[in-house]
């Protein structure tokens, strides 16, 4: 039932992502059909991934809040390197800081490690066990409890309840 559960999954991500490219004419949905069958069952015994994301209606409302936290983030953190690059009065004090994290699936780690990366003036330099190590252009915080509130915290109550 697992093994059924990961092929569809991955199989319907797949085809919505070829609908969201092409559209919904029914040669491309055909077409793109076939292409997600073709590569669902080429990565399907790597899919094991996938089968960590949660199908409920309360996780795809905290993807939805997610999309959107995530955004605000990357607008506010855009505008912020921004400034520090036309003015350069503005302190940069960079440094590497080490961040606790309470996401225990491998998933939801990785969307976390990307989602810190995506943002400007923070970048993942490593992850290992419960922490990962951030690269922050201007550190206000030393502590990992600091530094977690930081940068961890608004991302992490979302991907927590969509991954566990």
């Amino acid at each position: 039932m697992k093994f059924f559960k990961k092929a569809v999954f991955l199989f319907i991500t797949l085809f919505l992502i070829w609908i969201l490219l092409t559209g919904l004419h029914p040669q491309e949905l055909i077409i793109g059909a076939i292409v997600a069958l073709i590569i669902m069952l080429i990565f399907l015994g790597s899919a094991e991934i996938f089968a960590e994301i949660k199908l409920t209606p309360k996780a795809f409302v905290f993807w939805l809040i997610y999309i959107f936290v995530f955004l605000w983030e990357l607008i506010k953190s855009n505008l912020d390197v921004a400034f520090r690059v036309l003015n350069p009065k503005l302190p940069i004090n960079p440094g590497i800081v080490k961040v606790k994290t309470n996401l225990k699936s491998k998933i939801g780690r990785i969307i976390l490690a990307n989602s810190i990366t995506l943002t400007p003036g923070t970048l993942t330099v490593e992850t290992k066990d419960d922490f990962f190590y951030i690269h922050w252009i201007d550190i206000s915080s030393t502590d990992i409890e600091g530094a977690t509130n930081a940068i961890v915290a608004k991302f992490e109550k979302y991907l927590e309840v969509i991954f566990g």
